[in-house]
């Protein structure tokens, strides 16, 4: 029986005139089929009608996976073989009477795919299937909003340990590697692991390094794995043996911003809302230009994804909405912090799913 998302995907590709939909490997695929297929130079198409049924076609030597994954009960599965073209497979099954008028092409689905296509449908139109796929994936279902608690409370778990693993003359990369086990003990799937310390930890997107923890570092340190499908993410602060220099007034700004920010969360509340309620603050206390990226991101099959809580998203929030909450301040060639976690939107307000101490904990 085909799932309700599938439903709801013809549904929306309808709406938008469009003829079909086409999703790659991606969070999309696997939202909509439960497949989590291999990216390569293979193509693997799940294809949506607008008027007709769901299938996905996949290489010969892959069939076997995506029956595994449940798919091949949701939708057709068809295959190619190593010396067919799939692009012609999919042209021929598309164009029925005629040439389809216009196509949503999944964002992650590989240009040279993407092209493929469009020289064999000049007169087609394409349109990217983000903005079709959206209203979809934007508002979780109840056991969507349960996996994220999940998940949530399995991260918890992994920072409640993380200061046993931040001593004098271990590297960032020696403590990420213990985190990955620790993720891995109780999530399917590591998804990132961030270790900056020191001046590292000014740069928000600083992954790990080979440089040596020293007293008196502070540390950022952002993780998040998958499990059941969906992705955890968050962010504490953490201090070797004791606090640098301004960082415990940095910090406490940080906590009062992030505290806000959460607060303000509720239905109808513009997304930009919460991003100016965590700015004002850091900005009141002179570290305005120090905050330098968005406050938060949507979370779900995908560890970004909508709604974006930036000033120029004027969306009103909706219960069901799932995102992070993560001003930061970082101090180039001094350190950084981050407060990060998820939070839902309820009927009438927030729940946060991460529960651990948003103070900066010693370490070491």
């Amino acid at each position: 029986m085909e799932h309700a998302r599938l439903t709801a995907a013809r549904e929306a590709v309808r709406s938008a005139g469009l003829d079909a939909l086409l999703v790659g490997p991606s969070a999309d695929l696997r939202y909509l089929v439960g497949y989590d297929a291999h990216a390569m130079e293979r193509l693997t198409l799940l294809v949506v009608p607008a008027a007709g049924d769901a299938w996905l076609l996949v290489p010969a030597l892959e069939e076997a996976a995506a029956h595994a994954s449940g798919a091949g009960e949701l939708v057709e599965v068809r295959t190619w073989g190593e010396t067919e073209d799939p692009v012609a497979r999919v042209v021929a099954a598309l164009q029925g009477d005629g040439p389809p008028g216009a196509l949503a092409v999944g964002d992650r689905l590989f240009s040279v795919f993407t092209l493929a296509l469009q020289e064999a449908l000049p007169t087609t139109a394409f349109r990217p299937a983000g903005p079709v796929l959206r209203a979809l994936r934007i508002r979780k279902d109840p056991a969507e909003l349960a996996a994220l608690r999940a998940v949530g409370a399995a991260i918890d778990a992994v920072h409640a340990q993380v200061p046993g693993l931040l001593r004098p003359g271990r590297t960032e990369a020696e403590v990420a590697r213990d985190l990955g086990a620790l993720i891995l003990a109780d999530h399917d799937e590591v998804a990132f692991i961030i270790v900056g310390s020191g001046p590292n930890g000014a740069s928000p997107h600083h992954a790990v390094s080979d440089r040596v923890l020293a007293p008196g570092d502070a540390v950022v340190v952002d993780i998040g794995g998958v499990r059941d499908g969906y992705c955890s993410d968050m962010t504490r602060n953490y201090a070797v043996e004791y606090l640098p220099p301004g960082y415990a007034e940095l910090h406490t700004v940080l906590e009062q911003a992030q505290d806000t920010a959460v607060q303000r969360v509720a239905p109808g509340v513009p997304a930009a809302e919460i991003d100016a309620a965590a700015r004002e603050v850091i900005s009141a206390a002179g570290y305005g230009e120090r905050f330098i990226h968005r406050t938060g991101h949507g979370i779900g099959v995908d560890v970004h994804e909508h709604p974006y809580i930036v000033g120029s998203n004027p969306e009103p929030l909706a219960a069901g909405m799932a995102f992070s909450v993560e001003p930061g301040i970082y101090v180039p060639g001094r350190y950084g912090a981050r407060i990060e976690d998820i939070v839902l939107v309820t009927e009438d307000g927030v729940e946060r799913v991460n529960h651990r101490p948003r103070t900066v904990l010693l370490a070491g």
